[in-house]
């Protein structure tokens, strides 16, 4: 018997399957090229991204931490000075090539570098007196001062001298030229004593010059010179003997560059202030005690840079700064600002920075203490070699000079490019000059070079702050409703024409909306404040009774039109409600305020109004942040599976119990994120911050008042800020605060976003 065969399949076997025909495998294979590189492209430009981010993130830090960086000090070998001198004072040119020293013999230049004698000739014409005592001036009021020198005689008498360095260029090597050009002697003490203590001051109209001519009595000199139709005249010399009511004798004289007013540190640790607005009758004000205890005599005073902060040290080896203060009474009085770390014997020299608010201070000992005034701290601590007896810091504040007993030199080169930065100068509190007590302040430049820079960052985290707060007052209950509505209750042949309306909102630029607030909502604002606050109470009320005019109408007139169609009747009255509230708010204005509500919130509530303000700021901000948060939130609502609603209808709910009770908990970590990004939104904003409030770095939640916010300042100020500069960095510091802050915002808000979703998830 024949076998038959078959083609199908045994019964239980396996089936083969029909191999694709090779059209479909090459289709096959062109899908699988093509979805592998647009994976890798994806992959690509999302590593990308985050590469980016991590580079400017990168870029930002090395930016600003040299804020935080120490200062440190390299030495250099001492040097004696040949010839040798025991100088009064020292100090050296800007490029620390060349010292100049006032000794009892003189006025000798050295090089720094190998201590050397410079051929340099200076006379001061004393005739047989030696010099007893020298005071510098590199600043002042007057221009005419600056680099003078002034020189106290054995014979009563003083000298003042201009001190300069001409640089020349030659074969392309710098060559420094010092010069000393003193002026004819003019009598001090007419008792021919030697001048002790000696201290001036550059006044608009001369100089005035003070010396201490006995234990309780000091001689005043001023230098007042008269000016005549042909140019300068006859120096007039008015002089004055003042005897201090004091039960301490006179260790230490300081005056301030203004001549206002004269200290006098006393053996008894009290300070003196006498002042010397009126030279004609001096005021001597009541001692207090500056030293560390009663009965430590004060060793030596000195201003700082601007002559407003006086620095004392004290026999215990006490350093403080202290500042002279106007009560509201319109009297002054004095109070310590700054106690640094102390030294371990009496401080004997002191010596201002002429850049910053930087000081050295010396002991007996040979301790050399680096201070910085602003920040209250010691930066550095040194060791001179021998006994001390002159120290300087250069003109450019980057380096120290001292010489000892023995006459030799040590020089070090000081790297501190940023003294006045510390977290809680950055971050706290600080207690400026000219200010009662401390205070967080944000004012980087000023009319003078003395002007102490203010870096405190807290004012512009504030406006930051408060700028986005009002921003989300009015942007995030408009936005979440209106998504709730065209999400929920608005007819679909209507959402598709408004949904796109309010998204081309997010279309319109910053800085036109910033331009728009500036120039027509702020004056408009202005006007209508009373209105404005009316607004909600008005317009709710007209809705509300709408809608209950509308219920009254037959059911049967009401189905006529779409449902969600009512918003064409609800516009027309919040327009008239608007209007209504206007002429409202003149009413209330003229009738309760008083007819100027400025004056009454001013007089009333304490609150004074400026006219680019928060509220300014919050009606344009929102206005930009509207569209970002609407539309996440109403894609939110309209994703949420319709089962959920039409059970809920099915179980006897309204509409708008579903939408509260059931959608909007589904929707929430979608609505969360929307805010998140709306904060992240208003957070960053510049151009509308800048252009529609006045820009002032003040803390208040006065909402009439302006602010300043870190990415307006970062605007503003980066195009002036010097290249590696503290201003230049702390704005680098700003814009990594502003990425911390985002960054933590929407980090919060995913985790947050995720919980929100694992809870609603099973619904």
């Amino acid at each position: 018997m024949q076998t038959q065969h078959s083609d199908s399949p045994k019964a239980g076997g396996p089936e083969t399957p029909a191999r694709p025909s090779p059209e479909v495998r090459a289709r096959v294979q062109r899908r699988k090229l093509i979805n592998g590189f647009a994976t890798g492209g994806v992959t690509v430009g999302g590593m990308t991204v985050i590469g980016s981010i991590l580079a400017i993130l990168f870029v930002i830090t090395m930016e600003m931490l040299p804020l935080f960086s120490s200062a440190s000090v390299t030495p250099a070998a001492p040097v004696a000075l040949t010839p040798p001198v025991v100088p009064l004072i020292v100090g050296t040119d800007e490029y620390r090539e060349t010292l100049w020293s006032i000794h009892p013999a003189g006025m000798t230049f050295y090089n720094i570098s190998d201590g050397a004698r410079l051929p340099v000739d200076v006379d001061f014409k004393a005739g047989a007196a030696t010099v007893s005592a020298a005071t510098p001036k590199y600043s002042g009021s007057s221009e005419k001062f600056q680099d003078y020198i002034a020189i106290g005689l054995s014979d009563g008498r003083a000298i003042l001298g201009r001190l300069s360095f001409n640089v020349k260029f030659s074969d392309g090597k710098r060559k420094s030229d010092p010069k000393f050009k003193p002026e004819a002697p003019v009598t001090l003490d007419p008792k021919g004593r030697p001048v002790q203590f000696l201290t001036w001051a550059a006044t608009d109209s001369g100089a005035l010059l003070i010396s201490a001519t006995g234990p309780k009595e000091v001689e005043l000199l001023q230098l007042k010179k008269k000016k005549t139709m042909m140019g300068e005249g006859k120096t007039q010399e008015i002089r004055q003997t003042l005897v201090l009511p004091s039960d301490g004798t006179i260790t230490a004289l300081a005056v301030d560059n203004r001549g206002d007013d004269l200290y006098a540190g006393l053996s008894d640790g009290n300070l003196l202030r006498v002042d010397l607005r009126n030279l004609d009758s001096p005021k001597p004000a009541t001692p207090i005690l500056v030293s560390s205890k009663a009965g430590t005599p004060v060793t030596a005073l000195g201003f700082l840079n601007g002559d407003r902060t006086l620095t004392v040290g004290d026999a215990a080896g006490m350093v403080a700064t202290w500042q002279l203060l106007r009560s509201e009474e319109g009297g002054y009085y004095m109070t310590k600002v700054s106690e640094f770390d102390p030294h371990d014997a009496p401080v004997t020299l002191l010596a201002p920075s002429l850049r910053d608010r930087g000081f050295v201070s010396v002991d007996g000992k040979g301790g050399l203490h680096l201070n910085h005034s602003t920040t209250s701290n010691t930066l550095v601590k040194l060791t001179m070699p021998g006994e001390p007896r002159a120290v300087a810091v250069s003109p450019r504040a980057d380096g120290l000079a001292t010489v000892d007993a023995g006459g030799k030199l040590t020089s070090w080169a000081v790297k501190n490019a940023h003294p006045e930065t510390t977290v809680h100068s950055l971050f706290g509190k600080v207690w400026y000059e000219g200010y009662p007590k401390p205070e967080a302040v944000w004012q980087t430049s000023g009319s003078t070079e003395d002007f102490e820079p203010k870096f405190g960052l807290w004012p512009l985290i504030f406006g930051t702050l408060k700028g986005t707060f009002y921003a989300l007052i009015m942007a995030v209950p408009l936005a979440l409703l209106a998504a709730l509505y065209v999400s929920q209750f608005m007819h679909p042949t209507l959402k598709v024409n408004v949904k796109p309306l309010i998204e081309v909102m997010a279309a319109l630029p910053s800085v036109v909306l910033g331009f728009i607030a500036a120039l027509w909502l702020a004056p408009t604002v202005e006007r209508l404040v009373p209105g404005i606050f009316a607004m909600p109470f008005v317009i709710s009320t007209l809705i509300l009774l709408t809608v209950a005019w509308w219920r009254t109408l037959p059911l049967s007139f009401r189905q006529r039109f779409k449902h969600g169609s009512e918003v064409a009747l609800i516009i027309p009255v919040v327009i008239i409600g608007a209007l209504i509230s206007f002429w409202l708010g003149g009413v209330i204005e003229q009738n309760m305020l008083g007819g100027d509500y400025q004056n009454w919130f001013n007089r009333v509530l304490g609150l004074t109004y400026d006219q680019r303000n928060s509220v300014v700021v919050g009606l344009a901000m929102g206005f930009a942040v509207i569209p970002i948060i609407f539309t996440i939130a109403e894609d939110s609502l309209s994703n949420v599976p319709p089962y959920l609603a039409a059970g809920s209808l099915a179980l006897g709910a309204t509409r708008w119990q579903t939408a509260l009770k059931v959608v909007l908990p589904s929707a929430s970590p979608g609505i969360f994120s929307a805010i998140m990004i709306g904060f992240g939104r208003a957070v960053g904003e510049t151009m509308i911050v800048l252009m529609a409030t006045g820009n002032t770095p003040v803390t208040n939640w006065n909402p009439f008042k302006g602010f300043r916010a870190l990415s307006a300042t970062i605007a503003v100020e980066l195009p002036e800020a010097a290249e590696g500069g503290t201003l230049f960095r702390i704005l680098f510091l700003a814009a990594f605060l502003l990425f911390l802050m985002t960054f933590t915002v929407n980090t919060a808000a995913e985790m947050i976003r995720l919980r929100l979703r694992k809870k609603f998830q099973s619904l």
